[in-house]
């Protein structure tokens, strides 16, 4: 046989793509047996460019190579002749991975046999053409031409697409002449008729509010990509690089009686880890792909096996020892580390030894390190034989010291989703160089496989989510424990008010990619903005308190103000907040010197009080021994009868609760603080001195005194905030959740 380079080009493939071609080994290999198995059949006649062309397509997409052989045959035969009859049987052999083939089946499907003659493809489109002519010659070249190539391919399913459309083309061309100058004019674009205003409000309700917005998003946007390929229930065969054994179509078939074609996936968190914004993608993702497919997610805590599990566990190691696939092994730890290790000495230890040796290991006969259970298979890393068992002598939480022996990730991972007859076992892309010992384990005990399909990870910028990295904060007193507001975990998040609701609508936009996401926080925070919106009572807060006297109110005068929770919806509710001779205002709200552009309380300027329907006027300016203003005399009168009307409304608050209030800024100064190209010293250089405020003396209307821990307010001009679990009978803790969209100096 010619080198592989003069092989490849004299099935008129080009140079370009037989060089490329020899770069991919697998490729490579599967074109050269296909091509030398044509030759067998062909002879003296060798294989021609059209030939090589289907034998190449055919070598580049099959993902079973036991049907090369078959598919080869077809195509020299020239039984196959066509893109189109090669997509079909390619089609067929991966929705029938097991022998025999029914040939009669197969070449009914694939349209093997059937010849379309130039003389047929004329007629046919002839007719479609006749049945759109008068629209035709109405519109012209404006006419949407793939509808002729749509209805004439309906009727010639095996017909050469591009013979269609040079038909299609010549018989238009007959029929309406070459294009004028008209017809080379651009369509004008049709203006979208507007919606009517009832219309429009359902829309906004739609994706505006609450559980229905959140959960259509969260279905629908992340199931594009590779999600929209998922395998259907009991079709894992059709997906690409699974492995299908003799056994594969019985074990399906048990599988679907026992599901009833549900969809079922699963969420494991880590047990001795906190779960972080990461993780909500995969909760996101693996509960809502369920949901949208009237499917079933379990959450599963991989170190909380059933005692029925454990044991199933246990006698299927037992089983992988009596089949070959395991053995123990008495190397230590430290000679396990790293990749193209020698194999163990062990390995080819007799069966029936390892039996007796994972009994004693069961017994707690061996010390810790003294042995292990191994598998045996190389991984895609090149890691070999990974450990199943391991010996470890401390007492579970839940099984107590029942159990000395623990099994690791990579044997538990697909045998548990075997045992829970998972569907898509959805994992993040560093556990794609495990997908082929999670197929293999399955297969080499004969039992379901499902399918892994992996997923690009979520991360943020301006924080970290590793947990020992987290660790390392708490310890250093940077942070105060893993649910500090500034961290990114789930409780973090939930002590500083972010709604689950926003969180699920984030990952929603994110979506679900097999490439790596890397969000900025104000993403995460927009969306929060939107739900807090919609769902945070107003309320009036200050945090730096100007005392004001309302000198033209008698004392013990208490008028109610009816402030509505949502200004935007009356019906939403309201509550009432006293107003008397004495209120307080933000101190950024007044200033002595008028400056330009400045719209609030100063000397010459009057000022109006959010929802009380007054204008306060500055009468007297009182100040301290060192020159700050501490308190405002002021004239007060309703809005209706000021000599104008104010350019600003302020909020304020009187007989007023104290309260402390935290404001958080990000963490860290750079955007990736754990890239040392970025912050050489390293991620526990680059805290922000800056990123906690704490204000003691803030004071906050009464309409909050009775609120629980992780309210959600939204303080008007000022930002949305959440009560904070610090709080007690005699102090409010409030933590700020995110600040608004405006700019409260604006007012």
């Amino acid at each position: 046989m010619a080198d592989p380079l003069t092989l490849f080009t004299s099935i008129g493939l080009s140079e370009q793509k037989a060089k490329e071609t020899l770069k991919n080994y697998a490729l490579c290999s599967a074109l050269k047996d296909a091509i030398a198995q044509a030759q067998r059949v062909l002879g003296v006649a060798g294989v021609d460019k059209a030939t090589g062309t289907l034998l190449y397509t055919m070598a580049s997409r099959l993902r079973d190579p036991k049907r090369l052989g078959f598919l080869t045959d077809h195509i020299a035969q020239h039984k196959i002749c066509t893109e189109l009859q090669l997509a079909a049987a390619l089609e067929f052999v991966k929705s029938h991975p097991q022998d025999p083939i029914n040939q009669k089946e197969f070449e009914s499907l694939c349209g093997v046999g059937v010849v379309i003659t130039p003389e047929q493809i004329e007629d046919k489109v002839e007719k479609v053409i006749k049945k759109h002519k008068d629209q035709l010659l109405q519109e012209r070249y404006r006419f949407n031409m793939g509808l002729l190539m749509g209805e004439a391919r309906g009727g010639l399913m095996w017909a050469d697409g591009k013979t269609i459309k040079n038909e299609v083309d010549m018989q238009v061309l007959h029929l309406l002449g070459p294009k004028t100058e008209a017809d080379l004019e651009k369509k004008p674009k049709a203006q979208k008729a507007k919606a009517p205003d009832g219309e429009v409000k359902v829309k906004e309700e739609l994706t505006m509010n609450g559980e229905l917005k959140i959960e259509g998003r969260s279905l629908m946007d992340q199931l594009r990509g590779a999600a929209l390929n998922f395998h259907k229930p009991g079709e894992n065969y059709k997906t690409e690089g699974y492995v299908v054994t003799p056994k594969t179509m019985d074990l399906l078939k048990q599988h679907l009686e026992f599901t009833g074609g549900q969809i079922r996936t699963r969420f494991p968190p880590e047990p001795n880890g906190i779960l972080h914004i990461g993780h909500a993608k995969a909760i996101n993702f693996n509960f809502g792909y369920a949901k949208a497919n009237d499917g079933i997610c379990f959450l599963r805590y991989d170190d909380t096996n059933p005692e029925k599990e454990e044991e199933k566990l246990y006698d299927l190691a037992e089983d992988l020892i009596r089949r070959g696939h395991a053995y123990v092994c008495h190397q230590r730890g430290e000679e396990l580390k790293g990749h193209n290790l020698p194999p163990s000495p062990w390995r080819e230890r007799p069966a029936e030894e390892s039996l007796v040796l994972f009994d004693r290991m069961r017994r707690g006969l061996f010390a810790e390190g003294e042995a292990t259970l191994r598998m045996k298979i190389v991984m895609e890393d090149g890691k070999m034989d990974p450990v199943a068992y391991r010996i470890k002598y401390t007492a579970h939480h839940r099984t107590g010291d029942a159990w000395c022996i623990y099994p690791t990730y990579d044997y538990t991972h697909c045998l548990c989703d075997s045992i829970e007859n998972i569907t898509h076992s959805l994992c993040t892309k560093e556990f794609q160089a495990r997908r082929s010992s999670y197929f293999w384990l399955c297969n080499a005990l004969d039992v379901y496989c499902p399918v892994q399909w992996e997923y690009g990870r979520l991360n943020l910028t301006y924080t970290v989510v590793s947990k020992r990295k987290i660790i390392k904060l708490v310890e250093e007193g940077t942070v105060r424990d893993w649910d500090d507001p500034r961290l990114f975990t789930l409780t973090a998040l939930r002590r500083r008010g972010f709604p689950s609701e926003a969180i699920n609508n984030f990952c929603a936009k994110v979506g679900v990619t097999v490439a790596q996401a890397t969000m900025e926080p104000h993403m995460l925070e927009s969306c929060v903005r939107d739900v807090l919106n919609d769902h945070a009572p107003r309320a009036m807060a200050v945090l730096e308190p100007l005392k004001v006297t309302i000198t033209n109110l008698p004392e013990g005068i208490r008028n109610d103000v009816r402030v509505p929770d949502f200004p935007a919806n009356e019906f939403m509710g309201s509550h009432v907040v006293p107003f008397t001779r004495t209120i307080f205002i933000e101190q950024s709200d007044f200033r002595e010197v008028m400056e330009k552009g400045y719209k609030r309380l100063t000397l010459d300027q009057p000022v109006g009080l959010r929802h009380a329907g007054y204008v306060i006027s500055v009468q007297k300016v009182i100040k301290d021994a060192q020159g700050r203003v501490v308190e405002l005399d002021v004239h007060c009168c309703s809005s209706h009868e000021a000599a104008e009307k104010p350019k600003a409304f302020i909020h304020w608050v009187s007989e007023p609760q104290k309260c402390e209030i935290r404001l958080y800024e990000r963490l860290f100064l750079h955007k990736n603080p754990e890239d040392l190209s970025e912050v050489p010293g390293g991620f526990l250089s680059d805290i922000n001195p800056n990123s906690l405020q704490v204000i003691n003396s803030a004071l906050v209307d009464i309409s909050v005194s009775k609120a629980k821990v992780f309210d959600k307010f939204q303080f008007e001009r000022v930002g949305y905030f959440a009560l904070d679990p610090d709080s007690t009978a005699d102090k409010l803790v409030f933590n700020r959740t995110v600040t608004l969209k405006e700019d409260p100096g604006k007012m």
